[in-house]
């Protein structure tokens, strides 16, 4: 049975997310502030967190870049701040998803099921048993050079120009699944579908990623350089011209 916090400060919220993951088949803990968070990913490991970013003691930022300082943990933020930037701020600080408020019960069995099926040897709740293992990528990856970007899924690094690139996990597998696919159109379908193994999630988690990917690659989509978009079809990776 897969083990998750809920770190919300509202207590009607708190016992809501509460009654819905326990309902589906997840053990659940839960903590009110940012403080007793890290105190309980400290003292008994979990297989993710549900983390809200309004916090009565900590910004839910700063809260996140404490539990990364201490655990790997998967982490899905749910959260009242829409404005892209700060999800790409929150990404960046080592969020593996987000959910903005507010969403459904569903949404969030969804979202959290996706994050356990890309991150960790855990069956989401509900799925495969303990026995079953996640299933891998429908193809393997393989290192790969495109222009001055350099791609090592093995090693998981991308370098560009001979400089390493600072990336999220989330950031590093569409990157090296666009690398892998490099000069071909990649739909965003099949990038949740083979990225993310969750084709139903919503096209923006792939908007924002690659918005974030853009600005670390030293571009904006206004002026493309390795990622560019094909309108009404989606995504290629190429080396500059």
């Amino acid at each position: 049975m897969p083990s998750v916090l809920v770190v919300e400060d509202d207590p009607s919220i708190r016992q809501s997310l509460i009654e819905v993951l326990a309902e589906h088949g997840y053990a659940v803990r839960s903590a009110a502030d940012g403080f007793g968070a890290l105190r309980e990913v400290t003292q008994t490991p979990v297989d993710a967190v549900v983390l809200d970013l309004g916090l009565p003691d900590l910004d839910g930022g700063d809260a996140l870049r404490m539990i990364r300082g201490i655990s790997s943990v998967p982490v899905l933020v749910a959260t009242a701040r829409d404005d892209e930037s700060e999800i790409i701020k929150i990404l960046n600080a080592g969020a593996d998803d987000y959910l903005v408020k507010p969403f459904s019960g569903g949404q969030l069995v969804a979202r959290l099921s996706a994050v356990l099926r890309r991150t960790s040897h855990v069956p989401p709740a509900g799925t495969a048993g303990a026995g079953t293992p996640v299933p891998a990528a429908s193809e393997p990856l393989r290192a790969t050079v495109v222009g001055e970007l350099a791609v090592d899924p093995g090693a998981r690094t991308a370098h560009l120009a001979g400089r390493e690139l600072r990336l999220t996990r989330r950031e590093f597998d569409l990157l090296a699944f666009l690398a892998h696919h490099s000069g071909q159109v990649v739909s965003k379908r099949r990038l949740l579908t083979e990225v993310w193994r969750e084709p139903y999630v919503d096209d923006q988690t792939v908007d924002v990623h690659l918005s974030s990917l853009r600005r670390k690659l030293g571009e904006r989509a206004a002026a493309p350089r390795y990622l560019m978009t094909v309108r009404g079809v989606g995504i290629k990776l190429v080396a500059p011209r």
